[in-house]
């Protein structure tokens, strides 16, 4: 029974500290700072046919829209919307899914603070210690792995994201017409994936790296 409650206290260590994990290096990706950049890699400012005033205005409200709302997504340039209908219920999907996302490590979060407050004295906290530790080392080698196959099935994976999250089917549009996958064309979606997975193994390298020194200490007493 024990081993059993220790099997279950270590996975839901391990699920919490991820979603965490994942939640934190997303947010600066939504940032107007790594937008830019990106869009300027993706040449989205040739996609649009947009000068870089207006590329910025755009965007700046898309993203506004996404993360502060409401989610109306009705950006207009020159009084013309920029989006059609289409590509509007897909941003409100896209935020509902980040909601959902954000709700969900926040639920973690507060979890991982329920488990180190239940882990009372040396020994428990010494085993909580331990849990993130190995799910910081985790985490590295599982984001390694499944970045370098992503790199290579990166069509594959993007349709199948998308087909899990997106059951409706409204995203897809034509680079050639649709504005949306203009502003963000696929080489930023391309260099924002790098970016996320680059974050996630430098914030589970420090979860490691902090956690082992939390559980040397309390081991060396």
């Amino acid at each position: 029974m024990d081993s059993l409650r220790g099997a279950l206290a270590a996975l839901v260590t391990g699920l919490a500290a991820t979603l965490l994990i994942l939640a934190l290096a997303v947010i600066p990706f939504l940032g107007p700072v790594w937008v830019d950049f990106a869009q300027h890699r993706a040449l989205a400012g040739e996609w649009t046919g947009f000068t870089p005033e207006q590329l910025a205005t755009v965007t700046g409200e898309i993203l506004a829209d996404l993360v502060l709302g409401p989610p109306d997504f009705d950006v207009t340039l020159d009084g013309a919307p920029v989006l059609t209908e289409n590509e509007r219920g897909h941003m409100r999907d896209v935020r509902g899914v980040f909601a959902g996302f954000f709700l969900v490590a926040g639920i973690a979060a507060a979890g991982l603070a329920i488990l180190f407050l239940a882990a009372r004295g040396r020994e428990a906290r010494t085993r909580f210690w331990g849990r993130l530790e190995r799910t910081g080392i985790v985490i590295v080698v599982v984001t390694l792995v499944g970045g370098v196959m992503g790199m290579l099935l990166f069509d594959q994976a993007f349709i199948l994201f998308h087909e899990i999250f997106f059951p409706g089917g409204n995203y897809l549009f034509d680079p050639r017409t649709d504005r949306l996958v203009q502003l963000f064309p696929q080489q930023f979606w391309v260099d924002s994936t790098i970016g996320v997975g680059m974050v996630v193994i430098g914030l589970s390298i420090l979860l490691a790296l902090g956690s082992r020194r939390r559980r040397t200490r309390l081991v060396a007493g």
